[in-house]
């Protein structure tokens, strides 16, 4: 049950940072999910390393960075989603 988790939170992660990062976004979904999940990861990483990661009550901090890490994720992998879209158009 815990991979269906981390779809959703994946897909809820990848969303929000859609809708934050300015413009329009050329990823698919799935990759919109996989970025998100790849953003919960690596949010949940810094949060241990900097002490953060357990808490009593909601880790507002851990969830934060969980987005911030999905923000980073969604624009570098926007940009190179674009970027190879455009060169294979441009080789066909």
């Amino acid at each position: 049950m815990s991979w269906l988790w981390a779809i959703i939170v994946g897909l809820v992660l990848g969303l929000l940072a859609k809708a934050i990062i300015p413009g329009k976004q050329q990823i698919p979904l799935w990759l919109t999910v996989v970025f998100g999940i790849l953003g919960s990861i690596v949010g949940n990483s810094v949060a241990a390393g900097i002490g953060v990661d357990e808490t009593k009550g909601i880790d507002w901090i851990r969830h934060l960075l969980q987005l911030i890490g999905a923000i980073v994720i969604v624009g570098v992998g926007d940009m190179l989603w674009a970027s190879m879209k455009g060169k294979r158009r441009r080789t066909t």
